[in-house]
């Protein structure tokens, strides 16, 4: 049986649907639902009554140790994380004792029942300013945040896990995620809501006239703009299952960047979201974020070369899936509303 720990969230419910159509039927979701919803585990399980659903909080070690006696757990696909930023900055306690805290207690209840092989998700934060770009799994990692650096922790704690234990572990360091399903069943669902491409379809959809604001337009780069490497999500889930099998035939550790080695700036995800949605949308500039970098992309050469996976969709489709989810969303929550 597979564990995916935050698997009611974004990324992990679209690794949960990755897994199902590789064949693998036997998924145990593990989530708080403190972020996640219950309606994304029941698509789920619309899709694969195989797939079961503990509510838990990996803070508590009663709640995961009670899924492992009562499970035979072969890997763990680990996504449960607080991923805000700006929140991490002003409340790095949360962070800390969730992130690293939560972490620890499920590495330590996969030793204690001999599991020994996990996918953990990390994020390209744990570089912090970049040196260069595109950046490698070589580049220095200095993260700015509480957030990047509570998964740079659980990096090295893993690594240090594997030389003590043999506990092995593949870390997908993630650069920005977009998209949603492409049948619109599950899609991003955040509140509140901070990444750029939902933000702007979200603006869309509002008949206030509120503007879309974009944060510094004099950027040293071909618009002004910041660039960011937007990788979707259907892509992202299968560079799980792909390091999941990867873990399984190899048994050995490793480290990839998952992104589409091309950089989309801000005004560009905004001129696209226009065209898919057929209207203009009111935008608004206004000063920079402290801590953005101009250019943040990724070199993924070692994980095409390694793991044969590489980006199939582009930056359109994954604005045009957002959107189409987008819609739903929010026509299921007037329905909520409503009720």
């Amino acid at each position: 049986m597979i564990l995916v720990t935050g698997g009611a969230g974004y990324i992990g419910s679209h690794t949960v649907i990755n897994f199902l159509n590789n064949g693998i039927k036997d998924i145990l979701i593990f989530d708080s639902l403190e972020t996640g919803h219950i309606e994304t585990v029941n698509e789920l399980q619309k899709i694969s009554a195989s797939v079961k659903f503990v509510q838990g909080d990996l803070k508590n070690v009663s709640d995961i140790d009670s899924v492992f006696a009562n499970n035979k757990i072969d890997a763990v696909i680990h996504f449960a994380a607080y991923s805000l930023v700006g929140e991490s900055v002003t409340n790095p306690q949360k962070y800390y004792n969730n992130n690293l805290g939560g972490t620890l207690n499920l590495l330590n209840t996969m030793l204690a029942y001999d599991c020994k092989k996990i996918v953990f998700s990390s994020t390209c934060a744990t570089y912090g300013e970049p040196e260069y770009t595109p950046i490698d799994e070589e580049h220095p990692q200095a993260p700015i945040n509480p957030y990047g650096a509570s998964k740079l922790m659980i990096e090295r704690i893993m690594r240090d896990y594997d030389t003590a234990y043999g506990l092995k572990s593949i870390r997908l360091r993630y650069f920005n995620v977009a998209g949603a399903d492409h049948d619109t069943r599950i899609g991003e669902w955040h509140d509140p809501e901070t990444h750029v491409i939902p933000t702007i379809l979200k603006s869309a959809l509002k008949e206030d006239g509120a503007s879309f604001k974009i944060f510094g337009g004099d950027y040293e780069t071909i618009d002004g703009t910041c660039i960011r490497d937007y990788v979707n999500v259907e892509d992202l889930a299968e560079a799980h299952f792909l390091a999941y099998s990867y873990l399984k035939d190899k048994n050995q550790s490793d480290v990839f960047n998952v992104g589409t080695e091309h950089g989309d700036s801000v005004k560009k995800v905004f001129e696209v979201c226009e065209k898919v949605i057929g209207k203009e949308i009111p935008v608004e500039m206004v000063s920079r974020r402290p801590g953005d970098p101009a250019k943040l992309y990724a070199n993924a050469d070692k994980i095409k070369n390694t793991l044969g996976w590489a980006p199939k969709r582009t930056l359109q489709e994954s604005i045009a899936s957002a959107y189409a989810w987008e819609k739903k969303l929010n026509a299921m929550l007037d329905v909520t509303l409503i009720s």
